[in-house]
C-alpha cells in the first residue's frame, strides 16, 4: 500500500518543523503559485522559489528547534540544504501537495579547501532534500544550491520538472567529479532533528557548539 494512503495523509499535516499552517508559509506558497494550475505546476514554482529565493548558507547553522521551522527559514531568507528542504516540503503541504523529507550522506568532491579543513572531511552527513507526491509517485527535489552559487562553482543548477528526480550531478561542467551519494537515510514525515544533531556531533565535533554548527568556508561560499 502506498505510504500516502497507508498513514492517513500524514504528509499533508503541519508539524512542529513543517508548520504548513503558519501565515508566513501560507502567504508565500499562495503568492508563488498564484498563476499556476495543477499540482505539478505549483510544485515546480515552489521549487524554484526556494532554490533561488532562499540563499544557501552552510557556514553558520542554527539547529535549535525554533530556527529549523519552515517559517523561520522563510523569515531569514537563508539556510543550508536541510532548512531549504524543510521549507519546500512545508510549502508543498500548504498547497495540498503531500510532501516529506529525504536524507542522504554525500561526498562533495568540489568543496573548497577552507571548508574541507574546517569540517575535517568532504562528507556531508544528513544532506536534505524534499520529496513531493505527484502523479501517484514520490519525486525527489533538491533546492539546496541557488543559481548564482552554481554559476560560481561551474556546476549546472539543478532543475525540477515535477516528474523526474532532481538530485545532485555526478560531475561539473568540465567533467570533474562533483557529488557522490554515499548513504541513503530514507524518507521522514518530519525533521529528525535529534538524529541529525547526533550525526553532526559525531562527524564534526570541532564545529558543534550546543545546537549551533559553525564553519568558516570563506567568502566563496556566499551567493
Amino acid at each position: 500500500m502506498d505510504a500516502v494512503a497507508a498513514d492517513g495523509g500524514a504528509q499533508l499535516q503541519p508539524t512542529g518543523f513543517l508548520d504548513a499552517d503558519h501565515p508566513l508559509v501560507v502567504e508565500f506558497a499562495r503568492a508563488v503559485t498564484a498563476a499556476r494550475t495543477g499540482a505539478i505546476d505549483r510544485a515546480v514554482a515552489l521549487y524554484y522559489a526556494v532554490r533561488d529565493g532562499i540563499r544557501y548558507d552552510p557556514k553558520h547553522i542554527d539547529l535549535r528547534p525554533a530556527a529549523m521551522r519552515a517559517s523561520s527559514v522563510l523569515a531569514r531568507r537563508s539556510g543550508f540544504c536541510v532548512a531549504k528542504a524543510v521549507l519546500l516540503a512545508t510549502a508543498g503541504r500548504a498547497m495540498g501537495i503531500p510532501a516529506r523529507l529525504g536524507f542522504a550522506d554525500v561526498r562533495n568532491h568540489l568543496t573548497t579547501d577552507r571548508m574541507r579543513r574546517a569540517m575535517g572531511t568532504d562528507l556531508f552527513v544528513f544532506h536534505g532534500y524534499a520529496e513531493l507526491y505527484l502523479e501517484d509517485r514520490w519525486v525527489k527535489a533538491t533546492p539546496a544550491f541557488n543559481r548564482t552559487l552554481c554559476e560560481r562553482f561551474g556546476v549546472e543548477p539543478l532543475e525540477f520538472d515535477g516528474r523526474h528526480d532532481s538530485l545532485f550531478q555526478q560531475a561539473d561542467r568540465q567533467g570533474h567529479r562533483y557529488m557522490e551519494y554515499v548513504r541513503d537515510r530514507g524518507p521522514y514525515d518530519d525533521l529528525p532533528l535529534d538524529e541529525m544533531l547526533a550525526a553532526f556531533t559525531e562527524h564534526y565535533p570541532a564545529l558543534m557548539t550546543g545546537a549551533v554548527y559553525t564553519a568558516d568556508g570563506g567568502e566563496e561560499w556566499e551567493s
